[in-house]
């Protein structure tokens, strides 16, 4: 339960923390916020988080997706991801009873957005699934263009109940990818991500491969470029004292 973000970068930036989400800034300060992790042949990443710890607290982050989308585009990113942690049914039964815009609906509704709904490869875990797929088909959400992710939380065979949820959602969304049990990861986390097995990494490239295949087919190959959000003026620097409101990350 240690995270190896802050052991990874090359060159530490300055972290989500720099960007505050109620004041403009420019791609220049995004790209600087990032830091540069190592890839293959010789190359490296940008990739901008919070360097902080599994056991320390989490940063005061806008929840609204239009703020995180605003941020992808103002800093050139080739891809965003949100790993995001709300209850997908809970939240589109309460929106819709409620009258307001649902939090999952929201993030479908980025440009070039493709969902990708997780569970675990159990009984329990798909039962849940299914669940948030009827909930989500009800509200019209794009579940053509969705990426379903099942995770085997042991070794041994997947439960016929899982095959069976998995084959009926095959007609629902775009593609269902079973990643296995990985005994390094249960043990060491990904503080050693070269030493992952074989079939971990050939599921996360099925999984990279599923997302892009969805969007390639609703959008077209290559990609149009996507909208950049019209940049917000300049106004008077917030007391820091004062809290913040909801408003978005702009670039």
């Amino acid at each position: 339960m240690s995270s190896p973000w802050p052991s990874w970068p090359n060159q530490p930036g300055a972290g989500l923390a720099s960007l505050p989400p109620d004041r403009p800034f420019t791609r220049e300060q995004a790209q600087t916020a990032a830091s540069t992790f190592p890839a293959a042949d010789g190359k490296s990443w940008g990739v901008l988080t919070d360097h902080l710890e599994w056991h320390q607290g989490q940063l005061a982050l806008p929840e609204d997706p239009a703020a995180w989308y605003q941020l992808g585009a103002g800093g050139g990113w080739q891809a965003v991801v949100a790993d995001t942690t709300h209850l997908i049914a809970h939240d589109i039964v309460t929106a819709r009873a409620g009258g307001r815009p649902g939090l999952t609906a929201a993030w479908c509704s980025l440009p070039f957005s493709v969902p990708v709904l997780c569970a675990l490869a159990t009984g329990p875990g798909v039962a849940a699934l299914q669940t948030a797929i009827k909930a989500a088909s009800a509200e019209g959400l794009p579940l053509q263009r969705a990426v379903v992710v099942l995770s085997s939380p042991g070794e041994g065979r997947i439960p016929a109940a899982v095959k069976a949820a998995a084959t009926m959602l095959q007609s629902l969304v775009a593609a269902v990818v079973t990643v296995p049990c990985d005994p390094h990861i249960r043990t060491h986390g990904l503080a050693d991500p070269d030493r992952l097995g074989r079939r971990t990494k050939e599921a996360a490239e099925r999984a990279v491969a599923a997302v892009l295949a969805a969007a390639h087919r609703t959008w077209g190959d290559p990609l149009p470029p996507a909208p950049i959000p019209a940049a917000l003026p300049a106004g008077p620097t917030q007391d820091p004292a004062q809290p913040v409101s909801e408003g978005g990350l702009t670039t």
